[in-house]
Formats: structure tokens, C-alpha cells, sequence
């Protein structure tokens, strides 16, 4: 069974020469065809009469999505977690930091064919102290849900090994390392995918095309679905777990 995710901060649809441009960002998606889809900075304030990209999004790619955003009278601004198979246990979590824009991490369990997996999408702040805060919160939601996890987004993390990294590897062992913003010369990984159990995560790769569309690159990575099952994913040489967690359930 495939089992892809993509992250992505698609710039409000705003390519590199300036023009918004919504199909750019949707056929780059649909190259990919990801069962599991995380897209930051969607924007319909001051699009007029055009179709939200909210609902363009939702519409395309999958029948199960959930939003989170910042209203507007003319619109809205925010990020998305889309799936191709039912999402349950849908939430939203605070990860404001005081003085500074709201943010929020979307959570789900989503159902796919081979088993449960949870699913984080985030999208952190610019300023250090901001992440180290909203890293430290997504580390303990990542603690409090059992079970095999992706957590994706842009993190923001600009210094190597920053506190995003520092908080998460402890709780979600594998992460992609591709670089990806400014997408025209990427030497910053600001974008990424964290897996627990290590086994979960498979290939990963960008793709530059991205940089037609936004200026962050897309990064798409494929997971083991054996890694759904603990007792399945044992690294060789090491004994099984024991009987598994309920694959996404809250811990009080």
C-alpha cells in the first residue's frame, strides 16, 4: 500500500513573479498525489469574487479536511490538513505565544487502509523564543498521543539543530533533511517531517519545481505502512513490543 504525505507553505499562491496564482500550487499537488496533505499559508482576503483556496484545496484533494485560520471581514488566512481517508478525533491546539500572531496545531487520527496514524500540522512563529515555546507544546501533545505520528509543517527553524529539532527528535526519532527556503536557492530547512516510530518514515525528497509557485520548496515523503503495527516495525535484533497502544488515543 502507498502511504504519502506532502507539507508544503505554498506563499498565499504567490509565485515568484509576483502573480497569485492558485493552479500553479494545486498541479504541483496533484504530481505528487499525496494521501495525506499539510499546506501553509492559504490566503482569501482581498480575492474578490474569486473561489476561496480553502475550498479549492478541499475540493481537489481530499474528502476530509480540516482548517485552521485567522478571520477577516474579506476573507480568511491560515494553514490546512487534508487527507484521502476519514479523519477522526479532529482538534485544534493553542500554540499562541503572547504579543505575537496566534498560531495553531491541527491533530487527527486518520483511518487509512493499512491502520490508524496520527497526524500533527503546524505552522510556527518567526522569533526564537516564539518557537522554543510552540516547540515545547508540540512535544507534549506528540507525548500525549500513542501510537505511530507525523508531525509536519513549516517550523521556522532557522539555526541547525534549533530548539524545533531539540524538543521533537526526543518524541519523533526520524525527520526529513532536505532544504527548502528561499525556494530559488534553498539553504534552509524550514520545512520537515518528524515520524515516530523510525521505521515509519521512508523516501523523502523536494522538488524544486516548487519554486514556480511559492517560495518555499514542497517537501513528499513515503511511509512504511508496516510501521502502523509496532509489533511489525521491530528493528532487527530487538525484541517486539508488547501489546500495542490504542494507535491515537489522549492520555489525561
Amino acid at each position: 500500500m502507498k502511504l504519502r504525505v506532502m507539507t508544503w507553505n505554498i506563499h498565499s499562491a504567490i509565485g515568484p513573479d509576483g502573480r497569485y496564482d492558485l493552479e500553479r500550487v494545486l498541479e504541483l499537488i496533484r504530481r505528487h498525489d499525496p494521501d495525506i496533505l499539510a499546506v501553509q499559508e492559504i490566503e482569501s482576503r482581498n480575492r474578490g469574487d474569486r473561489p476561496s483556496p480553502f475550498a479549492a484545496l478541499r475540493g481537489h484533494f481530499a474528502a476530509h479536511a480540516t482548517a485552521e485560520t485567522l478571520r477577516a471581514g474579506d476573507g480568511a488566512y491560515g494553514h490546512m490538513l487534508l487527507s484521502r481517508w476519514p479523519m477522526e478525533e479532529e482538534a485544534l491546539h493553542d500554540l499562541s505565544y503572547p504579543g505575537r500572531e496566534p498560531r495553531t496545531a491541527i491533530s487527527a487520527r486518520v483511518r487509512t487502509p493499512g491502520g490508524y496514524l496520527g497526524v500533527i500540522a503546524s505552522h510556527l512563529g518567526l522569533r526564537w523564543r516564539e518557537r522554543r515555546h510552540q516547540a515545547a507544546r508540540l512535544a507534549a501533545l506528540a507525548r500525549r498521543l500513542h501510537g505511530p505520528l507525523v508531525v509536519m509543517g513549516d517550523f521556522n527553524d532557522w539555526s541547525w539543530r534549533g530548539p524545533v529539532w531539540r524538543a521533537l527528535a526526543p518524541v519523533l526519532p526520524a525527520v526529513t533533511r532536505h532544504r527548502t527556503f528561499p525556494a530559488h536557492r534553498p539553504l534552509l530547512r524550514l520545512d520537515e517531517i518528524f515520524c515516530r516510530p523510525a521505521p515509519l518514515l521512508g523516501p523523502s525528497w523536494r522538488d524544486p519545481l516548487g519554486r514556480e509557485a511559492s517560495d518555499h520548496l514542497p517537501v513528499v515523503a513515503e511511509l512504511n505502512p508496516a510501521a502502523l503495527h509496532p509489533s511489525r516495525a521491530a528493528e532487527p535484533g530487538r525484541k517486539a513490543p508488547g501489546p500495542a497502544q490504542p494507535a491515537f488515543s489522549l492520555s489525561p
